[in-house]
């Protein structure tokens, strides 16, 4: 029997350090093993809540300070994908955008190269299955109604949402 991995999918937290904070409480939680943030960061101060784990970061439509964001990505150690970004982990391969770009979503989730396509930008939660792809959006911890995140459990390829356990 494998060891059971878990990834933390959130997306939109828009500078929020409360709700963020709350998620990654959660995330701990779960004990996942690395996250991946599918943009709209909104701010620097998000960065350092995540490192706990090995976080992915893209940018989204609000994330205007891209070299700040960047910069301090790096500077914590994390990785900073630009518009997308793509992980492998086991025999998984997960891409991940925010999803305000539909052409890059659209061919993220057509190409064939992906098992699990994740993104945000739209703060509703979703998982559908196209072509044997598992779309994933996580919804958004900020200016959603319920605020939620996901997590990704290998190598079942089980996709759980959840919501905050307390909103502010």
């Amino acid at each position: 029997m494998s060891d059971i991995i878990r990834i933390g999918v959130v997306s939109d937290t828009h500078g929020h350090v409360p709700n963020t904070e709350q998620a990654v409480k959660q995330l701990r939680e779960h004990q996942v093993s690395q996250v991946i943030h599918c943009g709209d960061i909104g701010t620097g101060a998000i960065i350092p809540l995540f490192s706990d784990w090995p976080t992915h970061f893209v940018f989204g439509n609000v994330d205007k300070e891209k070299s700040h964001l960047q910069s301090t990505i790096e500077g914590l150690g994390q990785t900073c994908w630009g518009e997308f970004g793509e992980i492998q982990v086991g025999e998984f391969r997960i891409a991940f955008t925010h999803g305000h770009d539909t052409v890059l979503l659209d061919r993220l989730s057509t190409s064939g190269a992906f098992d699990i396509v994740c993104s945000g930008h739209t703060h509703v939660a979703s998982l559908d299955i196209e072509n044997d792809v598992q779309l994933l959006n996580p919804g958004a911890l900020y200016r959603a109604k319920p605020l939620t995140f996901a997590i990704i459990e290998l190598p079942d390829l089980a996709i759980t949402h959840y919501q905050l356990a307390t909103e502010t």
